[in-house]
């Protein structure tokens, strides 16, 4: 068989060209800075780090109970905040000591536990939970400061650990610890950053409509599927091997906002006993938690990412959390709870009208970090 020396010429050009397609694949495949290829990567990995038991085991990177985590001093405690008393949402709040006009206008909006209580009839408890500020003399006048609030508010939840980034795990125990010792009978547990906006109307129909059916195994929030880890010592949440030996993270929710059922709370209090605490991003360590004890996060659409929600009363009536609120959370909660939001989105006409709104609202083009296209028809 002959073969002419033009197609020769390109079958030897395709196989070179083929071959070095390949290697570039490689090459980029073990760089640890591309984020497309990490993410590949991770993604490619996730199955096994979500279902397979060894793959569980070596995430919980066991050691013996002995040890214990870190076991921090309570400075200020509200032990009796919600003890004999019929708890439908435990909702804590991740704050910082200097942060107090956040906590003052959680307590006048979203956090405001009268207002809950007497027009949806249910029982919520705010608790905000806190470390100490790292400057010594900064941290002495802040906490004269703190004990003052707490009087005032009783709403305080402060270990002497330093409040800082790489302490957020140590926030995170102080919470679940805290639910176990003093409020294990509340039906839901919420962990909100103090940077959210929660439509807490919105969401306690929501879980008492979940308490009449009695739902277990429950955790909601913005899902993160097939994460990597960040290899790069500039980025602050840098985690090296030794930390974290894999190409991906269990399934997580962000730790802006999720919500758990009671049955999970105790689940991850347990599971923490035995972890290693040094995975300092908090909501990764959740996640590590929940897959070792087999709970599984599911994405609620109405969970925002990095980005504020649209402004609008179609977005408001489905609304649950929306991210980076400071100035304009009294303007927000004001425009989310007024009776008009209801009635514009009532009957057939009223839904329909919101869909199509919310269509253009959130069905972008370019990617947008608040609701994702499918909430505007869910």
């Amino acid at each position: 068989m002959i073969i002419s020396a033009r197609r020769l010429r390109r079958c030897q050009f395709l196989h070179i060209f083929a071959s070095c397609f390949v290697l570039s694949l490689m090459l980029l495949w073990v760089q640890e800075d591309n984020h497309v290829v990490n993410h590949m990567k991770s993604y490619s990995y996730r199955y096994l780090v979500n279902s397979y038991d060894f793959i569980n085991e070596s995430l919980s990177l066991i050691r013996d109970k002995s040890d214990g985590a870190p076991s921090y001093r309570y400075l200020i405690n509200n032990k009796e905040k919600c003890r004999a008393q019929d708890v439908l949402l435990l909702l804590f709040v991740k704050t910082s000591p200097e942060n107090r006009r956040r906590r003052d206008a959680i307590r006048q909006t979203w956090g405001n536990e009268h207002y809950i209580r007497s027009q949806y009839t249910a029982n919520i408890k705010i608790v905000f939970a806190l470390g100490v500020h790292k400057n010594p003399m900064e941290s002495n006048l802040l906490q004269k400061e703190l004990v003052a609030e707490n009087k005032k508010y009783n709403d305080l939840v402060q270990q002497d650990f330093f409040d800082t980034f790489h302490n957020l795990t140590m926030k995170l125990l102080l919470q679940f610890r805290w639910v176990n010792a003093y409020c294990p009978h509340a039906k839901f547990i919420m962990s909100a950053d103090d940077d959210i906006f929660i439509h807490t109307p919105n969401l306690v129909s929501y879980l008492q409509h979940l308490d009449r059916v009695g739902v277990q195994d429950f955790w909601i929030g913005r899902v993160h599927r097939g994460s990597p880890p960040i290899r790069n010592k500039n980025s602050k949440y840098y985690v090296p091997y030794d930390m974290y030996p894999w190409t991906s993270y269990p399934d997580y929710t962000a730790g802006a906002a999720y919500v758990i059922s009671r049955d999970v709370a105790v689940k991850v209090y347990e599971a923490s006993l035995v972890l290693n605490t040094s995975i300092y991003i908090d909501d990764v360590f959740m996640g590590i938690c929940a897959t070792r004890m087999g709970v599984v996060p599911q994405y609620h659409t109405f969970f925002s990412g990095e980005g504020k929600a649209p402004y609008h009363p179609c977005i408001y009536n489905r609304m649950m959390t929306s991210h980076g609120h400071l100035e304009d959370i009294h303007h927000l909660w004001k425009e989310a709870t007024d009776p008009k939001v209801k009635l514009l989105s009532a009957g057939f006409w009223g839904d329909t009208y919101c869909k199509l709104v919310n269509t253009m609202l959130l069905c972008k083009l370019h990617y947008v970090d608040t609701y994702p296209c499918s909430a505007a028809w869910s």
